[in-house]
């Protein structure tokens, strides 16, 4: 079944209904952004999420180490590792950077207890290793982009997990911009990725059976006037999660 991630939760309430519906990501915001968590925020969200494991609150993957299994493997098994994780724990709980250096991202995971951590500044792969925690690292796709150029920047051995978003200049972020399908399905037969871009309940399903995703993520797409909308939320995770995959 296709993974949901439900980024830039900024409230205790929402979270909560998030987890409920079912979410297997909830994604806090670190980057410089309008849904960007307080210290406070982030601390009740996090309490509130990790207060339903009961007594274990400490997620740990089983992941491949560095040199175990080849490339084209590499993904897949770190995708394995966090279905499992994810099938225990949901929602894990992921911290976006971007503009921030390694020892700042790696205090704040520490200091807020998040599970992994998602870099969405073009870090490259020196960074990455530095992080402590799993990495989903974000690929930007920019128009005219061929698959095999995507497939170029998702560079094994690093980062547990990918994520594709639509790439703008300038932007170190999402732009909540759909790209080319077809382009990510291709990607998908080789690869497993969170899908972002554009997505929303209405479409999400018809985007899972084009891609086969390994999972969806959105933020604007389940908003109404720029706050979550939890009704959205329940919708896009419902559809997402009864959507037919395709291939």
């Amino acid at each position: 079944m296709t993974l949901v991630k439900i980024c830039g939760v900024r409230d205790v309430e929402t979270a909560v209904e998030t987890a409920k519906a079912g979410a297997d990501f909830i994604g806090l915001m670190f980057a410089q952004s309008r849904r960007r968590v307080s210290p406070q925020e982030c601390h009740d969200i996090v309490e509130a999420v990790k207060g339903g494991r009961g007594q274990q609150s400490e997620v740990f993957f089983e992941g491949p180490a560095r040199g175990e299994v080849s490339a084209r493997t590499w993904f897949g098994a770190w995708a394995e590792a966090i279905d499992q994780s994810a099938a225990r724990w949901r929602p894990l709980l992921v911290g976006v950077f971007a503009g921030m250096n390694a020892d700042e991202v790696n205090d704040v995971a520490d200091a807020a207890g998040l599970d992994l951590v998602q870099l969405s500044g073009g870090e490259d792969d020196d960074f990455v290793r530095q992080v402590v925690r799993p990495v989903i690292r974000t690929v930007h796709v920019h128009e005219g982009m061929s698959p095999e150029a995507v497939e170029e920047r998702c560079v094994a051995g690093s980062s547990a997990g990918l994520l594709l978003d639509k790439g703008s200049a300038g932007a170190l972020g999402g732009t909540g911009i759909a790209f080319d399908w077809d382009v990510a399905a291709e990607v998908a037969e080789r690869k497993p990725f969170l899908l972002a871009g554009g997505l929303d309940p209405e479409n999400v399903a018809e985007a899972i059976a084009r891609v086969s995703p390994w999972g969806v993520d959105v933020s604007s797409g389940v908003e109404t006037g720029g706050t979550k909308d939890i009704d959205k939320i329940r919708a896009f995770i419902r559809a997402a999660k009864g959507a037919p995959v395709g291939h």
